[in-house]
């Protein structure tokens, strides 16, 4: 009897990770990416000496990646290696102040209340907070479909009903985190925490608290090969398993049958017809209605919600080294909600940013020359909406340089001798992200977890969603649950 066939949209981590979730279960799978690599936004820049990871630079969660390699019976340490670090990021302020946050909660604690007018203790209760959170919500909103009557039969579904009001999903991070701490410096960096899915602390409800539980709780990693070590280890995984990959192979339509249930029947690439039992599409779920399901009734409200924030990113070759920085480092703003209605409410660039650098040279010597370092300069930026971006992008550099500058005491522009851009427009153009949003749609609403497109179509049987722009949501651990999700709903035989 001949394998059940499988067709996914989309090399990005999450497709990678539904193709060998479905081979694992006996299908057949293909897989079509538009672009000539694999990977998505977990891309990877080389230029003069210097290597940048693209997009995420974060890695939490490792034990999702790990389990792929379990499931198909191998050694994940074969694959792929990472190291848990002991220094999760140093926080730089105008005022002075320097936080190292380190891996070792208590520790930073200590530095915040010998540094700030917060407490260790007001640290304490909020990660106390942050894990209840974590408590009564993964198992029903990270590892199941929301969409399905099966998911709310579980006890602990049940359980977690109860305990809703545990989860503070009525009163915005930014008020939740006020009443934590004393110091508007640490309400601060724990606001920052919106923007790990893109959205607005002074919005986004305070269930939000619970990432830095991921952080600090389950540890902050870096992979040794760096981010898109990843994407590497999963396709070569993959391809072992049998599954093809087919680059700069556009998928043009998804097709079904002409039944009063329809059912997927394959995929048009080049006008030619691929057949298929399944369809699991990574491509953005606006892309995915608007592109290849023209004939289906789009799911307008869902489609029209606020877009998560987008990013403007410059990778930075430097002459020289700087040891005030460690690998993640965060330049604040002196008024955060400045900058935030300067996103959600102007749609433009604040002219104070919050700046993030990433160095992965910082652990991965060979990502830059032994005189230099690979700067991955970030600010989160609106969604395109047709902003004037060049006018936009050689401001906020000035601004960036001046504010880097002006925090280290030292002139960083100088020392940047290679340089190449990223922000809203190419990311939508590069990795199919509607508006060059990061995560899909943003969390600026309570009930925003559960806003989220399903990771099954209702309208064609056997067509699935996975990735950021769909239920758990966006970020490495979240995309790879949609696989995960997906992977429990569908049959090991198509019916």
């Amino acid at each position: 009897m001949p394998k059940p066939k499988a067709i996914v949209i989309g090399a990005g981590i999450a497709g990678i990770a539904s193709a060998i979730r479905l081979s694992i279960k006996g299908y057949d799978v293909d897989v079509f990416e538009a672009n000539s690599k694999p990977g998505g936004k977990l891309g990877e820049i080389k230029m003069n000496g210097f290597r940048f990871d693209a997009g995420p630079s974060l890695f939490t969660m490792p034990q999702y990646v790990d389990e792929l390699f379990k499931l198909a019976g191998k050694n994940p340490e074969d694959y792929f290696k990472y190291i848990k670090l002991k220094e999760v990021c140093r926080y730089f302020y105008e005022d002075g102040l320097r936080l190292n946050a380190t891996s070792d909660l208590n520790k930073f604690a200590k530095e915040i209340e010998e540094k700030t007018n917060s407490t260790a203790a007001e640290v304490q209760r909020y990660f106390k907070k942050s894990e209840t959170i974590y408590e009564v919500t993964h198992r029903v909103f990270l590892e199941r479909s929301l969409h399905k009557l099966k998911s709310y039969l579980h006890w602990d579904t049940l359980k977690s009903i109860f305990r809703f009001g545990q989860i503070d999903a009525f009163r915005t991070q930014a008020r939740a985190n006020q009443s934590f701490f004393k110091d508007e410096r640490i309400t601060q960096l724990f606001n920052r925490y919106a923007t790990y899915n893109g959205s607005n602390p002074y919005q986004a409800p305070a269930t939000l608290n619970v990432i830095p539980h991921f952080e600090y709780h389950f540890g902050a990693f870096i992979p040794k090969d760096g981010m898109y070590g990843i994407v590497k280890a999963l396709v070569k995984l993959a391809e072992e398993l049998g599954i093809r990959f087919h680059y700069n192979q556009k998928v043009e339509d998804i097709l079904y049958t002409s039944e009063s249930k329809p059912k997927i029947s394959g995929v048009k690439v080049n006008d030619k017809t691929c057949k298929a039992d399944v369809v699991i599409s990574n491509l953005d779920i606006w892309f995915t209605y608007k592109n290849l399901l023209k004939a289906i009734p789009e799911p307008k409200k869902l489609l029209n919600q606020e877009r998560s924030s987008s990013a403007l990113i410059f990778y930075w070759g430097m002459d020289g080294n700087y040891s005030d920085l460690g690998l993640h480092n965060i330049f604040y703003t002196e008024d955060y909600q400045k900058e935030f209605n300067a996103i959600w409410k102007d749609k433009t660039i604040c002219d104070d940013p919050t700046v993030y650098i990433n160095i992965s040279a910082k652990h991965i010597r060979g990502d830059a020359p032994a005189d230099g370092e690979n700067w991955f300069v970030m600010i989160n930026v609106p969604a395109n909406n047709g902003q004037n971006w060049d006018q936009l992008i050689k401001e906020a550099k000035v601004n960036i340089i001046k504010k880097v500058s002006r925090i280290l005491n030292r002139n960083i522009e100088k020392d940047i001798i290679c340089e190449q851009i990223l922000d809203p427009r190419t990311i939508e153009s590069k990795t199919g992200s509607y508006q060059g949003s990061l995560y899909g749609n943003s969390s600026n609403n309570q009930f925003s977890a559960f806003l989220r497109h399903s990771n099954f179509s209702s309208k064609v049987k056997n067509l699935y969603f996975c990735g950021g722009s769909v239920h758990p949501g966006g970020g490495i651990p979240l995309a790879l649950l949609s696989a995960k999700i997906i992977d429990d709903d569908i049959n090991s035989v198509v019916q």
